[in-house]
Formats: C-alpha cells, structure tokens, sequence
C-alpha cells in the first residue's frame, strides 16, 4: 500500500543526506582564516554609504503590488489555453473565448483606471 512512497522517501532521505554531506565538507575542507576584507558587507563591490533604513516613495511599493497583481492574472490564462482546444472539440469553444475577453477586459479596465489615477507615474 505505501510502496508509492518509496521512490520519495527514497529522494527526501538522498537530499538531507548530500545537503549535509556537503555542509561538512565545507567545514573541513573550506578556509578557515577570517580577514578584514572577507568580513566586510559586499554588495556589488560598492561600500556600503548611508544608512540601511532608508525611505522610499510609496509609489515604488504601489508599482510593485500592481506589477505582482497583474502577473498572477496572466498566470491564470495558460490553464484556459491548455484546456481550450478540448472546449472547442466539445463545443463550447466559443463560450470559452467570450469568457476569456471578458476576464481581459477587466484587466483592461483595471489597468486604464491605474493609469488614469497615475499610479504609474514615475515622479
């Protein structure tokens, strides 16, 4: 009954043991000395200036909830396109279409309100 389990137990048990196998490798093999340079922040090989806490324009957090919320629509037109070719065979191919305009319609609409509000002005 549980011999389907196998194959993943199998792939769960190969994966914890390899992630430390590869830990403890590190440890023993890595360096081990610590240098000034090896200790500082590093991020794209600029010093770092400033403080870490600074303020952006809340237009940077809007653009980025509206790119993420227009992303995931589109993510729900490729199961339609998947499944439309059985909907045509079945007849209901031109529901489907029309449903499918009407859902990018309303993207449509949602993005001309956007940008007639200028939530997409960059200023």
């Amino acid at each position: 009954m549980y011999e389907q389990y196998l194959t993943l137990s199998l792939l769960g048990v190969l994966a914890i043991v390899l992630g430390a196998t590869i830990l403890i490798l590190n440890k023993i093999l890595g360096p081990q000395k610590w240098t000034k340079s090896k200790l500082d922040t590093f991020e794209a090989g600029n010093e770092p200036e400033g403080d870490a806490r600074q303020r952006f324009s809340v237009r940077f957090y809007l653009v980025a909830i509206l790119f993420i919320l227009f992303d995931i629509e589109v993510v729900f037109m490729f199961p339609w396109a998947v499944l439309f070719r059985e909907y045509v065979a079945s007849g209901m191919g031109l529901f489907m279409l029309m449903e499918m305009f009407v859902f990018i319609g309303i993207l449509v609409l949602g993005l001309a309100y956007v940008w007639r509000k200028g939530a997409l002005e960059w200023d």
